[in-house]
């Protein structure tokens, strides 16, 4: 039976409870069940994400590497192989075998090193993942989730967080913001949007210089995850001097490397923003919880907010 990473079990015990406890007494079998099914042999370090175990593995007809992937059984990784069987390969990691009752893939292998090794590069970060974007922007399949079903729930779960919780944002940052979910949110394109696009979702790679991993899989404007990855690079955003000029000129390097309009990365990044802002004072963020890292984070999203807000 392989070993679970210590730091997978007490994350999801400690985010799914006794659901998670249980997942985990069951995952080594799990694995087990899939490397006879899909034929496979481990081959090298087990490692894990925020959400599941990744087994290296060679396929025992060819010798080809690739890993077992297993998530913990979440609405938000149901669509993650439809995305992978959509783009086929074309910036993302190659899709072999599905098993959608255990949330199971076998997947290509890339390396481990990610794109965030490239801090403090932002700016070629931000290139690389927009031309990125512009690769894994085709047709979205049927059945997948559309970001624009979700754009009143936006408006009102800002709305929400407006009046219940304390926080320092303007108000026209506030309401550039439910601007955005209105009158972008609603009308998106049927294009695949990763939906989760940071640097420690894209990977070194061989058959590609890098490929993407992780993705939520959903339909929607390609823009959008132009705010998710400015969001990800908020620890070193928070050494800028100037931050809104740098959060601008970033947006503007992935805009131009995605091939999309700049206006339209500059307001999904600052609805992101105002999003990350209120989260991190309900539920902190998954590298601090709580303290001056929280309140550093949390006012550096507020600053964006307000930045980007025009």
């Amino acid at each position: 039976m392989i070993g679970i990473p210590e730091a997978l079990v007490r994350g999801t015990i400690d985010r799914e409870g006794d659901r998670g406890a249980a997942w985990i007494a069951g995952l080594p079998e799990t694995v087990e069940d899939l490397l006879r099914r899909w034929d496979c042999v481990p081959d090298g370090e087990v490692t894990h994400g925020g959400v599941g175990v990744i087994v290296p593995v060679r396929l025992r007809s060819s010798g080809r590497p690739c890993v077992v992937k297993v998530s913990f059984p979440h609405p938000g990784n149901v669509h993650e192989p439809d995305a992978f069987e959509a783009w086929a390969g074309r910036g993302a990691v190659l899709l072999h075998r599905r098993d959608d009752a255990r949330f199971a893939l076998l997947l290509e292998r890339a390396h481990v090193s990610t794109l965030a090794a490239l801090e403090p590069d932002d700016e070629t970060v931000m290139t690389i993942a927009g031309r990125l974007n512009h690769r894994l922007a085709v047709p979205a399949p049927p059945g997948l989730p559309r970001l624009r079903d979700r754009a009143d729930g936006w408006a009102a779960e800002l709305r929400e967080n407006a009046a219940e919780l304390p926080h320092a944002l303007p108000p026209r940052a506030l309401e550039a913001a439910v601007a955005t979910t209105r009158e972008l949110g609603r009308a998106q394109p049927d294009t695949l949007v990763h939906g989760d696009l940071h640097a420690r979702n894209i990977l070194r790679a061989d058959r590609e210089p890098w490929l993407a991993v992780d993705p939520k899989g959903c339909a929607g404007d390609p823009a959008y995850d132009g705010g998710t990855l400015l969001k990800s690079r908020a620890l070193n955003l928070m050494q800028s001097d100037d931050l809104p000029k740098t959060a601008r000129r970033l947006l503007d390097v992935f805009a131009e490397a995605a091939e999309l309009d700049r206006e339209r990365v500059r307001r999904w990044a600052q609805l992101h923003a105002v999003q990350a802002a209120f989260w991190g004072r309900r539920h902190g963020f998954r590298i601090a919880r709580s303290g001056p890292r929280l309140d550093r984070i949390t006012q550096c999203a507020d600053r964006l907010a307000e930045a980007l807000a025009v």
